[in-house]
């Protein structure tokens, strides 16, 4: 019974996402998202169960995989289409305009993407290379919650959604690397960038609420750039 576990877990993932989907395609954001969330969730139990009972196999990699592209791909997406829906469509799209929400399903093919190479990269095991799904999902459905409406007010907002599509898909396969909240020690020095990022993310959530969600994941970005920078550096080649 124990091999199931994580298994069930996995499946938990999935079901979430599609009960995500189906809120985002009613127009219902905030359900959308803590449906996500719920995801997230049973995505890091999911692991720590399989890593807790010694129980992993590859159909069990292969079901995340499957549950993440539901829950962090398509969903998202979703919520992004919905959104598209009542965006203000430039005038000069004409007849064509109430094809460009599909446009935000380009996200969850990305997110695929990126999870197939995960599968794949064996340099990932301590740190990311790219943008999570589940953060790039945290930032989409915390933003959309809280800003639908100033986003849907004029074709700015429109820009800015497709702007923001457009950067967060190349950041999911992109070459950057991302550190992992990941500790195997408790020494500030061995954990600085992790002590400082979640630091600064418990203020930020404390400060803006359900926006700093998506601020966070912003900063996570910023700083594993600047960490990177860092590291590229002859000060932090230096022992």
């Amino acid at each position: 019974m124990t091999r199931h576990i994580p298994n069930m877990l996995t499946s938990c993932n999935l079901i979430s996402g599609c009960i995500a989907i189906v809120m985002a395609t009613q127009g219902h954001l905030t359900a959308a998202m803590v449906m996500i969330v719920v995801g997230a969730v049973f995505d890091f139990f999911d692991g720590f169960a399989a890593r807790l009972l010694h129980v992993s196999s590859d159909i069990g990699k292969e079901l995340d995989s499957l549950a993440d592209v539901v829950t962090f791909g398509a969903a998202p997406a979703t919520m992004i289409y919905s959104v598209l829906t009542r965006a203000v469509m430039p005038e000069a799209l004409g007849a064509v305009s109430h094809l460009l929400p599909f446009v935000a399903y380009v996200m969850a093919a990305f997110s695929a993407l990126r999870l197939a190479k995960f599968n794949i990269d064996t340099r990932q095991t301590t740190s990311f290379i790219g943008m999570p799904t589940p953060a790039n999902a945290l930032l989409w459905s915390s933003l959309l919650t809280t800003q639908a409406d100033t986003l849907t007010a004029d074709t700015w907002g429109l820009i800015i959604i497709l702007m923001l599509l457009a950067a967060t898909s190349w950041l999911l396969v992109s070459e950057l690397p991302m550190f992992a909240l990941k500790f195997k020690s408790w020494s500030w020095a061995d954990n600085k960038t992790r002590y400082i990022f979640i630091i600064t993310a418990a203020a930020l959530i404390i400060t803006l609420g359900v926006l700093g969600i998506a601020a966070t994941i912003a900063w996570y970005i910023l700083l594993s750039i600047i960490t990177r920078r860092h590291h590229n550096s002859p000060e932090g080649e230096r022992p």
